[in-house]
C-alpha cells in the first residue's frame, strides 16, 4: 500500500479507535458511578431477572477491558473484534425495541444518551458498529502491510 494511503488509514483508525475508547469509557464509568440507577435500568430491560446481578458488574467490566485492549497495540485488534460483538448485540436488541417486538419499551440509557429517543440511539449504535467494523478492516490491512515490510 502507498505511504500516503497508509498514513490516511492510520489517522482514520486512530480517530475511530479514540471514539470507541471514549464511548466505552463513558458508558462503563457512568454505570459504575451510579450502580443503583444502572440496576434499575437493567431491571426494566426485557431480559431474564436472574441476569441482572451478573450483568450489573459484567457489562462495565467488559467495557473497561475493551478500553484497555484498544489502548494496547498488541491487543487492539482483539479489542476491535469485541467492540464489534458488543455493538452488534446491543444494536440488534435496540433494533428489536424500535420494531416493537417487545410488549413495552424499556427505559433509555443514562447520562447524555438518556436524552436520545430509541430510534436516534439505534442509529448512534449503528454508527459505532460501523466504526468498529471499519476499524477491524483497517487494522488488519495495516497489520498485513507491516508484515509485508518485514519480508
Amino acid at each position: 500500500m502507498k505511504t500516503g494511503t497508509i498514513k490516511k488509514n492510520q489517522l482514520l483508525l486512530s480517530l475511530m479507535v479514540t471514539m470507541l475508547i471514549l464511548l466505552f469509557t463513558y458508558t462503563a464509568v457512568s454505570k459504575l458511578h451510579d450502580l443503583a440507577d444502572f440496576e434499575r435500568q437493567l431491571c426494566n430491560q426485557v431480559i431474564p431477572k436472574w441476569s441482572v446481578k451478573p450483568m450489573l458488574w459484567l457489562l462495565p467490566l467488559v467495557e473497561l477491558v475493551v478500553v484497555a485492549m484498544l489502548l494496547s497495540k498488541p491487543f487492539r485488534l482483539t479489542g476491535l473484534w469485541v467492540s464489534c460483538v458488543l455493538m452488534f448485540v446491543f444494536s440488534i436488541y435496540m433494533g428489536l425495541v424500535v420494531l416493537n417486538v417487545f410488549d413495552r419499551v424499556p427505559c433509555n440509557c443514562g447520562g447524555v444518551l438518556n436524552e436520545m429517543k430509541f430510534t436516534t440511539h439505534f442509529i448512534f449504535n449503528l454508527t459505532f458498529l460501523f466504526f468498529s467494523i471499519a476499524s477491524v478492516r483497517i487494522q488488519k490491512s495495516l497489520n498485513a502491510d507491516s508484515e509485508l515490510e518485514k519480508i
